[in-house]
């Protein structure tokens, strides 16, 4: 196991290998790739928390408060922390890294998205359940490996100079850069404040709006509060208006649907960017 830095003795493994329909299996690719795959689609990604202004924080007792024992989801600092914490006490060995999410420009950004890596038997693997559109399995760390993941493909590129990694998906137009990895060393407290930027900072994505997203059979769904994307493998996306009240039918069926009535009621009440609400 790694260091007790990351407290992730404090894991309900149980709990968290019961919510996704798992048992505990001896460290393979196999078993890798079948945890990683039922997180991302048994747990919503999303900013709710961010933008009731509750959020909890990214400590691991946090996380799996909202993840294991509600059934939440949440974004890539809480995704990546609860993963590696179960991994860790599967038997995995397991490193954190903090990447910069490319965000449609060519301007770098902070280091706000917190992804895993895995050692197994010679093969570094990168593990990012908390992308909104990401990987439903881990990819290996190789220079120029391609994955198709049930239609859906990826790329890794490595970056000359400082050790960095680039994964990209694949679109019409071609490969769109998601994000660039590092390999400096991650403690705790770099979570906490990339997590604090990307929260409370008037610029950041995640207060400017809802956003909610799930890997669901066959085809990927992002709502916002005012409408919704449907991507599936190979096909044109989908994207839409919402129709009035058509937002707690989505919320249901990405699985939403343990938020509180008073939380759900105050998503549904706050202002639309760019309305006169």
């Amino acid at each position: 196991m790694t260091t007790d830095l990351w407290h992730t003795d404090r894991l309900d493994l149980d709990g968290y290998l019961a919510r996704l329909g798992l048992p505990a299996r001896a460290p393979s690719r196999a078993a890798l790739d079948e945890v990683h795959e039922q997180h991302v689609r048994t747990f919503t990604f999303d900013n709710v928390d961010v933008l009731l202004e509750q959020h909890p924080g990214v400590a691991l007792d946090a996380a799996q408060e909202k993840f294991v024992v509600r059934g939440r989801g949440g974004y890539c600092f809480e995704h990546s922390t609860v993963l590696a914490a179960a991994l860790d006490r599967l038997g995995y060995q397991v490193v954190r890294r903090l990447a910069r999410v490319n965000g449609g420009t060519d301007t770098p950004l902070g280091r706000t998205h917190l992804v895993v890596e895995v050692a197994l038997d010679g093969e570094r693997l990168l593990c990012d359940p908390g992308f909104g559109m990401g990987l439903l399995r881990p990819v290996p760390l190789v220079d120029g490996h391609e994955d198709d993941q049930d239609g859906w493909r990826y790329r890794v590129t490595r970056v000359d100079g400082p050790t960095v990694w680039q994964l990209h998906r694949a679109r019409d137009d071609g490969w769109e850069l998601m994000h660039t990895t590092d390999e400096l060393p991650v403690v705790p407290e770099d979570v906490v404040i990339g997590h604090h930027y990307t929260s409370t900072f008037p610029g950041s994505h995640f207060t400017q709006g809802l956003v909610v997203a799930r890997h669901l059979p066959g085809h990927h769904v992002t709502i916002s509060a005012t409408t919704v994307t449907v991507r599936r493998p190979g096909l044109p996306t989908e994207h839409r208006a919402l129709a009035e009240g058509e937002l707690l039918t989505w919320l249901d069926v990405l699985g939403a649907s343990s938020l509180t009535g008073d939380e759900t009621a105050r998503l549904c009440a706050m202002p639309v960017p760019g309305s006169e609400r």
